[in-house]
């Protein structure tokens, strides 16, 4: 399995959304991004850390990749490696023994901007998944396929009332597509 390297760019709250964010990580050479969905917890995570918060060093993230680098010397990679239902599946790889442990995307972005642990995904998902690196742009385009399904229906409802009948149609097959 060939891996790109991902690096944590931005966090942006979704219009109309008090709970989710989205994420963006980019390849190594900033011409790709990838978004990923998050909470509002894991959002104000990363914004501690963005903002180079002294504290931060202090917290449980950053605690336990240091236990684990210093006490335990294990070796981790975090590898984003499919989607089902506009949902990442990420694992916690040790690689020496090769054990794995899943772990929701979101957590996996600030595991990595904590503790230092380098966060890969596979190439062929990369590819189908990213979009052009924007670079704080006042949108973000994200692929459907990582929407769940109650954002799709939202999406789909405002599309609707705005007579965006082309983007409806896209998001009414992919609703129905996650049904069957």
């Amino acid at each position: 399995m060939v891996k790109i390297p991902l690096t944590f760019s931005d966090v942006a709250e979704i219009v109309g959304s008090d709970t989710m964010s989205l994420l963006t990580l980019t390849d190594a050479a900033r011409e790709n991004q990838l978004t990923i969905v998050c909470d509002r917890a894991v959002a104000q995570q990363l914004g501690l850390r963005a903002r180079g918060m002294p504290a931060a060093r202090l917290l449980l993230p950053e605690v336990m990749g240091t236990v684990a680098r210093q006490w335990g010397g294990l070796q981790l990679e975090l590898i984003i490696v499919g989607l089902d239902n506009g949902v990442y599946k990420t694992l916690l790889v040790n690689t020496d023994t090769m054990d794995v442990m899943p772990i929701r995307a979101s957590d996996a972005v600030l595991l990595s901007v904590a503790a230092g642990i380098p966060l890969y995904i596979e190439e062929h998902l990369m590819k189908r998944q990213s979009v052009p690196f924007q670079g704080g742009g006042p949108g973000i385009n994200i692929p459907v396929n990582t929407l769940s399904l109650d954002m799709l229906e939202n999406a789909l409802a405002k599309a609707v009332d705005e007579e965006n009948y082309e983007t409806a149609s896209k998001l009414r097959d992919e609703i129905e597509r996650r049904r069957k």
